[in-house]
Formats: structure tokens, sequence, C-alpha cells
């Protein structure tokens, strides 16, 4: 079950680096195939905003990769668990704000991570 948790944590980690890296490196390019909905014009303007939003995953992402330096079992799970959390916190926003598509992608891998973290 430890394998599977650390598998999926890194899995969550790995998406999130993503995000930060298109919304602060690729807005402009990646940004637009992603985020198709989103009006084409708006994208050079609110470079700046998504590269803030980027930084955050980044913090989402180094938070869940830093379960893996945590010896203690205890305090790893606590830490991922809340990192967790504000992953799955942030997918129910997005899945409310912008595409229902980020409950899926954000939210059920971390509320199923949690789930077997408290199993």
């Amino acid at each position: 079950m430890e394998i599977t948790i650390k598998v999926l944590i890194g899995v969550i980690a790995f998406l999130h680096l993503y995000i930060m890296y298109f919304e602060m490196f690729a807005w402009t390019t990646k940004g637009r195939k992603v985020f198709d909905n989103f009006p084409k014009d708006l994208f050079e303007p609110t470079k700046a905003m998504a590269a803030n939003q980027g930084l955050y995953n980044g913090f989402l992402a180094a938070g869940l990769l830093w379960t893996f330096f945590i010896t203690n079992l205890e305090w790893s799970n606590n830490i991922a668990l809340f990192f967790l959390a504000c992953v799955a916190t942030a997918g129910i926003y997005g899945s409310m704000t912008v595409s229902r598509k980020i409950l899926f992608v954000q939210t059920v891998p971390a509320l199923l991570t949690i789930a077997l973290i408290l199993l």
C-alpha cells in the first residue's frame, strides 16, 4: 500500500510540475491548447497572472516531493495529507470556476490518495 501511495503522490507532484511549467513558461503557447475555451486574445495580457498561478502549483509539487525525504512515516503522511488537501481544494475551486475537467484531473487523484493514507 505504501508503494501505491508514493506512486500516486509522485504522479500528482509531476502533474503540478507540468502545470507550473505551462503556466509559467508556456502560457501563450501550451496554455492555449490546454485552456481552449479561454479567449485567445487574453493569453498575452494574463501572462504574469498565469505565471503567479504556476508558482503556486510549483509549491504544491515541492510539498508533495518533500514527503519522499521525510523518514518518519507519521510526519511524511501528515505533510502529504496537508498538500493533498491543498491540491483537492484547488481542484474543487478550479472545477467550479474554470473547467469541470479539473475535478477529475486534480481533485479525484488527491482524494483517492488521502483515502489510501487514512486507511
